[in-house]
């Protein structure tokens, strides 16, 4: 749960999402199977690339990166699989052309609609922007599992946090417990403040939000928020010592 990980999984997961994204509109837009493939797939391991290279600086910044690396911590555990089937099941719901219409689904969306200000805000600037397509009930289901992800993780945040300090007993992090915890809570605040109560969705353009950027705003954003929440948490509850 260090920071450089941390970074490195979301980065991962946004290059991805986003791949995703691209391949689907270029295979819409009738551009055959291999050269979408090419257009995409060399721009997202450029970009990743790039992304990586400046956390790598951050882990090297400890001076026990390449001493104590080893491929399990990047193994996924039981709340990363939980996240990664949510993230494709947001994925696969959002690029899904035609979305179904019945009282169950809209309940949904007016119960999101009701608990979470950013998706009021999402939908002014979505009918704004005269841009809809399935982009709000997409954003609903994302923000549900959002909830469902975080909600299951932290039921097992005393265990998490357990593991987070028998960790830093072989590794030591180069901003500390405190730290790490204050980085993570602050970003934690923000991600708050920008997409669940909505700042961030009044300010993006209608043309960022008909993009890929807002693709991955609306589908995996929520989720991403609801990862910070728990790792904030368990860095948090690991500075204290255990009972």
């Amino acid at each position: 749960m260090g920071v450089a990980r941390l970074l490195a999984k979301g980065w991962l997961v946004i290059c991805l999402f986003a791949a995703g994204h691209a391949l689907v509109r270029a295979l819409s837009s009738h551009v055959p199977a291999v050269p979408a493939l090419e257009g995409v797939a060399i721009p997202m391991l450029l970009f990743g690339a790039m992304g990586f290279l400046f956390i790598a600086g951050y882990g090297l910044s400890s001076g026990h990166l390449l001493s104590r690396f080893k491929p399990m911590h990047f193994a996924p555990g039981f709340d990363e699989i939980v996240f990664i089937l949510f993230v494709l099941l947001s994925f696969l719901i959002e690029v899904a052309p035609h979305h179904l219409s019945s009282g169950i689904l809209n309940a949904l969306e007016t119960a999101i609609r009701f608990a979470v200000p950013g998706q009021r805000a999402l939908e002014e600037n979505l009918a704004r922007c005269n841009l809809d397509g399935g982009r709000t009930f997409s954003a609903a289901v994302a923000w549900l599992l959002g909830f469902v992800f975080l909600g299951s993780a932290i039921s097992r945040l005393r265990m998490a946090a357990a593991l987070v300090r028998l960790e830093r007993k072989r590794r030591i992090e180069p901003l500390g417990a405190q730290g790490i915890a204050l980085v993570l809570g602050v970003a934690g605040v923000a991600g708050i403040q920008l997409l669940f109560m909505g700042t961030l969705y009044r300010w993006i353009s209608c043309s960022l939000l008909g993009d890929i950027t807002g693709a991955l705003l609306i589908g995996v954003a929520p989720l991403l928020l609801a990862y910070l929440i728990f790792a904030a948490l368990t860095n948090l509850l690991a500075t204290h010592p255990e009972d």
